[in-house]
């Protein structure tokens, strides 16, 4: 993925559509059994958020995926926050990416995240405090 990125399958999976997002959502059991195909046919990458569901997706990603961590890369987002677990305005603010990040670890049960990134830009903060709050994420968990 990229120049120097983890080596991934040619064709990953988004998997947005086990929370709600176009119609009704499969049962968790059938969520689960889909994602181990794809990985049985050769899928190593897989895409989820916080904002799906929201937080529902992300569990779903971490049950289905959790024996097998080590051979999937997985890709999740921030930049929303959240009220009485709805969906609430952008916020990139170091405090929430943090937040986020710690939260989709134990959804996602594991303790490294591949692939992070803004879901959407915040206006409100600048892009270099957004970028340096991940930077200091990544090192600190190296």
């Amino acid at each position: 993925l990229g120049k120097n990125g983890p080596l991934v399958s040619a064709i990953g999976y988004g998997c947005m559509q086990f929370a709600v997002s176009y119609g009704a959502s499969l049962p968790k059991e059938d969520g689960i059994r889909v994602l181990r195909q794809a990985f049985d046919q050769g899928v190593t990458l897989f895409d989820t958020a916080q904002v799906y569901g929201p937080f529902t997706n992300e569990c779903l990603v971490g049950e289905a995926l959790a024996d097998i961590r080590q051979d999937v890369v997985i890709a999740t987002k921030f930049g929303y926050r959240f009220e009485d677990g709805k969906r609430g305005p952008l916020c990139s603010h170091p405090k929430n990416i943090r937040q986020t990040v710690e939260d989709s670890l134990r959804r996602l049960k594991t303790d490294y995240i591949d692939i992070l990134y803004q879901h959407r830009v915040d206006p409100d903060v600048p892009m270099e405090e957004v970028a340096g709050t991940v930077k200091d994420l990544h090192d600190e968990g190296n």
